[in-house]
């Protein structure tokens, strides 16, 4: 009994040993975990985007999704803030000559180029030089077609002086429209990338990914957090939110039937596209080059129809080309212009000469579903009225050079990427503007509208203007202007600084994870 009892007592011992550093194991794990700083968690994201981008050279970049990424490389004289303003960039600061002629930019100090290399007022010159096509080389932008000459008459300080007076100006100075990029890499942009933003150029792989690492020279003191952004190439949504649950992504665009699925395990946030979905016609075949017409199918065209069955509520009606992302650019009230009214349309149309309707086509990419399940509605809607409407479906490639540039179309549906600009947003129906007015819209006002606010320097009465074209278009049934339709993020729960502009931009630059 005696050996028994201290074989016991010495079980005990040793029970009572392991209890206690299993304990002390785990909460050890515990302590160490709950106080990991910002610091010690990795700094690593990945980000879906739907396909690779067109370029990597800025200047000759021009698919928005390029932009989404490729702006966290490159960084413009001014900068983009998410309220659709600008503040100053590369450019410390400006002045504009009381007549608008004259802007004169001082250089921001101690900024360098990922390469190392010093960022000088030659790589400014040489930046626009060869966006404008100098030195013979090929033109890249419009954008400068106004400016009369560059000059740089000290190291600190650029000139650039305009023909005519443009209150649009300061937005062609963004990394969007003219980015600085370093004269030692001319003949290399797009191979091997390399600007002053927060993060620089790594690796791209074609239908796989995009690889930035941080920019340790960055001039924004303590930024960027991050030490690797991987942009992903993925086009299906679907796969987009498994990679999503799977942990291989941080973030992506949530399709809107599958928010609820994505709600509570990660955060969510809804960004307005600032993006103009539309129905539209070619103005100058019978019978959309008659007005009523327009205002007829205006008013049969239910919105709330598209809204509810295509984009799951996750959109904002619109009245005109503008968003409400804009701000006050915005024209409030002419969504409501052309509420739904069957009887009116009917009485439009035979007003128009078309009492018992009319046969057309609606022609529309194949590269996302929106707008063939849009087109179902158009058809059933505009049958109400007695238009009979096919739909022709085609591949992306076809329909840009048949409907955008080849303008051989009746009708067709696209939504019309945002831009910054006020101006930017309006231009694409002056009808001077052939490389961007597909629907060969033309209006002897709306025209002047888009002329004189270039040369009025006061906000306030730009707004006015900007405001009077907005009407002009709903007036004259440019399009049917359906809606905005939100972008719905889904993001790993420690992602934190994510900033949403009214364009398309994955800004990176105060991305971090944090518990």
């Amino acid at each position: 009994m005696r050996l028994n009892k201290n074989w016991l007592m010495l079980l005990l011992v040793l029970i009572v040993g392991l209890l206690i550093s299993a304990c002390s194991s785990d909460d050890g794990k515990e302590a160490s975990s709950g106080e990991k700083s910002v610091a010690e968690l990795p700094q690593e994201i990945v980000v879906r985007v739907n396909d690779d981008p067109d370029f990597l050279d800025p200047h000759k970049a021009t698919a928005s999704i390029s932009y989404q990424m490729i702006l966290n490389i490159f960084e413009g004289l001014m900068a983009p803030e998410t309220d659709g303003s600008l503040k100053e960039g590369l450019a410390e600061s400006y002045e504009i000559s009381k007549d608008g002629l004259t802007y004169t930019f001082k250089i921001r100090p101690g900024v360098k180029f990922h390469n190392g290399e010093d960022l000088t007022i030659e790589d400014i010159q040489y930046s626009f030089d060869r966006l404008m096509g100098k030195n013979g080389g090929e033109k890249m932008s419009n954008s400068f077609d106004n400016v009369a000459s560059t000059e740089a008459p000290d190291a600190n300080t650029f000139v650039i002086k305009l023909k005519e007076p443009n209150s649009n100006f300061l937005y062609s100075l963004t990394a969007r429209q003219s980015a600085i990029v370093p004269k030692s890499n001319d003949g290399k942009h797009n191979e091997n990338p390399i600007g002053t933003g927060p993060f620089a150029y790594v690796k791209y792989s074609p239908g796989t990914n995009l690889e930035l690492k941080k920019n340790e020279n960055y001039w924004k003191e303590g930024l960027p957090y991050l030490n690797k952004v991987t942009f992903t190439f993925q086009s299906d949504d679907q796969a987009a939110i498994m990679s999503l649950m799977a942990n291989e992504v941080d973030l992506t665009s949530v399709p809107w039937h599958r928010v609820s699925e994505v709600k509570g395990n990660y955060n969510v946030s809804h960004q307005n596209n600032n993006s103009s979905l539309i129905i539209t016609f070619n103005e100058t075949k019978a019978p959309f080059d008659n007005v009523k017409v327009r205002q007829a199918i205006n008013y049969a065209m239910s919105k709330s129809d598209i809204i509810d069955s295509v984009f799951a509520g996750y959109a904002v009606p619109l009245g005109s080309n503008m968003s409400p992302a804009m701000g006050d650019y915005q024209k409030k009230g002419l969504e409501s212009m052309y509420t739904r009214d069957v009887k009116k349309a009917k009485a439009l149309l035979a007003e128009a000469g078309y009492p018992d309707g009319f046969k057309t086509k609606i022609t529309v990419s194949s590269h996302n579903d929106i707008y063939s399940n849009i087109a179902q509605i158009v058809v059933d809607n505009l049958k109400e009225i007695g238009i009979d409407v096919e739909i022709e479906v085609v591949e992306w490639g076809i329909w840009l050079d048949r409907v955008y540039f080849g303008r051989d179309y009746q009708m067709t549906t696209i939504d019309l990427t945002g831009r910054a600009s006020a101006y930017e947003v309006l231009n694409d129906y002056i009808s001077t503007n052939e490389s961007e007015n597909f629907f060969l819209f033309k209006n002897d006002e709306y025209d002047k509208m888009m002329t004189d606010v270039l040369k009025e320097a006061d906000q306030a009465k730009q707004m006015d203007y900007y405001h009077r074209a907005q009407e002009i278009l709903a007036e004259q049934a440019a399009a049917v202007y359906i809606a905005d339709y939100q972008i719905v993020w889904g993001s790993d729960k420690q992602v934190t600084g994510l900033k949403n502009y009214p364009f398309w931009f994955h800004d990176m630059s105060e991305v971090k994870f944090s518990n």
